[in-house]
């Protein structure tokens, strides 16, 4: 195991505790190596960069899933951002921002998300 993929697990170990990202992903089964490359570059490259703490990281990354509608990782992520000790007043805050910034549609599709994360579907 390289270097660069020791770091991505710790990294998401941090985030993810045992469920490691992309393991509830159908896609993971087809394509391990995509997922092992991608989660080495991603968490064991930008995560693990010192100018930004991974809590703050992870509400960034909430936030710009939330404007994409990128609803499948978004969960995951809001489950990492409880995880990392963000709150639920928190995240809905920055959920609510996005419908300034990626329209409303966005922002309702993630607060859904949201909803399933907090157990209020």
């Amino acid at each position: 195991m390289g270097e660069l993929r020791e770091q991505a697990e710790k990294v998401m170990a941090t985030i993810f505790g045992d469920g490691v990202e992309g393991d509830q992903m159908i896609a993971r089964k087809i394509a391990p190596e995509f997922f092992d490359l991608a989660g080495s570059f991603c968490f064991g490259g930008f995560w693990s960069r010192p100018q930004l703490e991974i809590k703050n990281r992870s509400l960034v990354t909430v936030s710009q899933l939330a404007a994409l509608g990128r609803t499948d990782e978004l969960k995951l992520h809001l489950q990492g951002a409880i995880n990392v000790g963000w709150t639920r007043e928190e995240i809905l805050e920055v959920l609510m921002q996005t419908s300034q910034y990626a329209g409303i549609p966005a922002a309702v599709q993630a607060l859904n998300a949201a909803a399933e994360i907090f157990g209020e579907d």
